[in-house]
């Protein structure tokens, strides 16, 4: 199967990205990865990620936003921010791995970057904001990226990775929270419209 397909997306100038095979991430991501089904286009997915958490959060008070479905699990206002952060690293990987940098890259530990963060102090619309704002950089370095680099391999906390595999995990990992969020938070998180 083609790294590109033929068809272009009305975001970007590259064509679409095709779903990475079995054995190109650990099998760890393969929870987000699974999450944008084949077929879909990836960068049409990633748009509509966009809208769709802002409309969710529009209307959503502060104090609601501090709601946890239990009490050790994150807020609203921490899982938007863990969005940010999380894809602010995973595309730091796609970039070096496309670039051909083949160091190895270590992992992160999420849950001490969620508490270091504070995101609780932070007003949810700015939070939403700054997600935004990383997406659409996501989405504007993955118009960057030649075809041909999205094939390149690196490796990622001991396990080899290739560049569309981030790409995928990006998006994937995106839906998995806002699929927590749908079912355990009861926020409607709709699927939104292409940018």
């Amino acid at each position: 199967m083609p790294l590109w397909s033929s068809r272009t997306s009305p975001a970007l100038s590259h064509p679409s990205v095709s779903p990475p095979e079995a054995g190109e991430f650990a099998p760890f991501f393969e929870t987000y990865v699974g999450l944008v089904r084949e077929g879909q286009d990836l960068v049409d997915v990633m748009g509509r990620q966009l809208p769709a958490l802002r409309r969710a959060c529009t209307g959503m008070t502060e104090e609601e936003a501090l709601h946890r479905y239990e009490t050790a699990k994150w807020s609203v206002k921490e899982v938007v921010g863990h969005l940010a952060d999380t894809e602010r690293i995973l595309s730091y990987r796609l970039l070096r791995i496309s670039r051909g940098d083949r160091t190895p890259l270590s992992p992160f530990d999420e849950k001490a970057y969620v508490e270091a963060a504070h995101f609780g102090r932070s007003r949810l619309s700015s939070l939403v904001d700054e997600f935004e704002s990383v997406r659409r950089a996501t989405l504007a370095l993955l118009d960057g990226i030649a075809p041909e680099a999205m094939q390149f391999w690196g490796v990622v906390s001991g396990h080899p990775i290739t560049a569309r595999a981030l790409a995928f995990i990006i998006a994937g990992h995106a839906e998995h929270h806002f699929r927590i969020l749908r079912e355990r938070y009861g926020v409607e998180v709709p699927h939104g419209d292409p940018l």
